[in-house]
């Protein structure tokens, strides 16, 4: 409990500590400096007074994009690791490059812990530009600051440990224990409103491969965790699809907008891993591997992903029950476009029902046949009509069909399933069975 309340309050330190360091940068060098971490996400703008701020190419496409959104394309990401940052152990001068966007040269200071790179200050390079005593003394600050990151990732790792254990625990007592540790480690963020997006399947299980939790704003903590359709949680084996749990504080249960925002950001970040994923699968390819190799290789490459947002609630206690609501949204945005790419749970109407069917009982045999894909567009013309509430004008409108073509696609759906469309609860089990198989 003692070092999850250490935890907690490291967290509330570290984004005044960064732009303190960023700021001294900036003073040291006479010069504005940014600083993000190796995903090139930003971390923290150092203004500083001087003629740069007034020169337009001071603001240049790369520098003016990393500013407003928070973070560069995987594209302006590789052109920069082309110069070798990556590998760097100091300043890494980088000239201007105007069909790139970059307008002006840059000094990468690269951020490392360890011998790990964790993250880059930039600056803009001038004429003469800093003296080598002046990068000298800023890189004893980036080791600083490499140093604040490391202790960051830890506590990062941490509260996803926290936040796994909750939502894999079993009800009783070991749910109640982590609770508590994670309500320890949140400290008072634990006690306001509360959701939790869900979105799947997340390209890879490695925490390294998902956003920190400080630059999704609300963000408390997150986590991955094995998805098997939101039906169970049981561990699955290495290379089997992920999930992603994002924990959103609130200001209200009535307004979802920051659990909205985020889970549509954080479906353009597995979409971009999902195209690295798929770029590694090929290389696995080339390369000539099989097996187990090429699918850890490949992961969720070209997956299509949906998210989901769990109800609102106040404090920790229900987060079990709004991870489920979570995860089924997610399903229901998967299985309907219209739900979708983000679905709440509150909005997804019988799917609410439907998502919590156990696998193993939610088929009945009675539609097996219409479900067969030599009987697709019966089964579409069925749905098509059930969810008309029966009206066959609307029905037939809405498949572009003539009403007596209609009716002959659900006699032969009778016919196939023994089922009486003119039945309430006939009707009833072949809508569920045909919305059912759509998870």
């Amino acid at each position: 409990m003692r070092e999850n309340a250490r935890v907690a309050a490291d967290f509330k330190a570290f984004k005044g500590d960064y732009q303190e360091l960023v700021d001294e940068i900036s003073e040291l060098l006479g010069v504005p400096a940014t600083l993000e971490n190796r995903d090139f996400e930003l971390i923290a703008f150092g203004a500083y007074d001087s003629d740069d701020e007034l020169d337009p190419t001071a603001l240049d496409p790369v520098r003016t994009r990393s500013i407003l959104t928070r973070r560069s394309t995987a594209t302006v990401r590789s052109w920069f690791e082309g110069f070798g940052i990556t590998r760097a152990t100091g300043p890494v001068r980088i000239p201007p490059s105007p069909e790139a966007g970059v307008y002006r040269g840059r000094i990468c200071l690269p951020v490392r812990h360890r011998g790990v790179v964790l993250g880059y200050v930039w600056l803009l390079d001038g004429d003469p530009g800093p003296t080598d005593a002046q990068l000298a003394a800023a890189m004893e600050v980036a080791d600083r600051i490499g140093a604040l990151l490391a202790d960051e990732a830890e506590a990062g790792a941490g509260l996803s440990r926290e936040l796994r254990a909750v939502l894999t625990a079993e009800r009783g007592w070991q749910r109640e224990m982590a609770v508590a540790e994670l309500r320890a480690a949140l400290g008072p963020r634990a006690d306001g409103p509360l959701t939790l997006v869900c979105v799947a399947p997340w390209p890879s299980a490695d925490p390294d491969d998902a956003p920190a939790a400080r630059t999704i704003p609300h963000a408390a903590a997150l986590c991955t965790l094995p998805w098997s359709g939101g039906t169970s949680h049981a561990l699955k084996p290495a290379g089997e699809e992920q999930s992603l749990a994002l924990l959103i504080r609130l200001r209200t249960t009535e307004v979802t907008t920051p659990a909205l925002t985020a889970a549509a950001r954080l479906l353009k970040e597995a979409e971009g891993a999902a195209r690295g994923a798929g770029a590694r699968a090929a290389a696995a390819a080339a390369a000539g591997l099989t097996g187990a190799a090429a699918r850890g290789a490949s992961g969720a490459a070209g997956a299509a992903c949906g998210a989901g947002v769990g109800d609102p609630r106040v404090g920790l206690a229900e987060l079990g029950a709004v991870w489920r609501e979570a995860a089924a949204a997610a399903r229901a945005a998967l299985a309907e476009p219209r739900f979708g790419p983000v679905a709440q749970w509150a909005r997804i109407g019988p799917y609410r029902l439907l998502t919590a069917l156990p696998p193993q009982d939610a088929h009945d045999p009675v539609v097996g046949a219409l479900l067969s894909p030599a009987h697709r567009e019966l089964a579409r013309t069925t749905e098509v009509y059930l969810d008309c509430a029966g009206q066959a004008g609307r029905a037939a409108g809405a498949l572009g069909i003539h009403r007596q073509t209609l009716y002959y696609r659900l006699s032969r759906v009778e016919q196939l399933t023994g089922l009486d469309l003119d039945d309430g609860e006939d009707r009833l089990l072949l809508h569920m069975a045909l919305k059912r198989a759509r998870l």
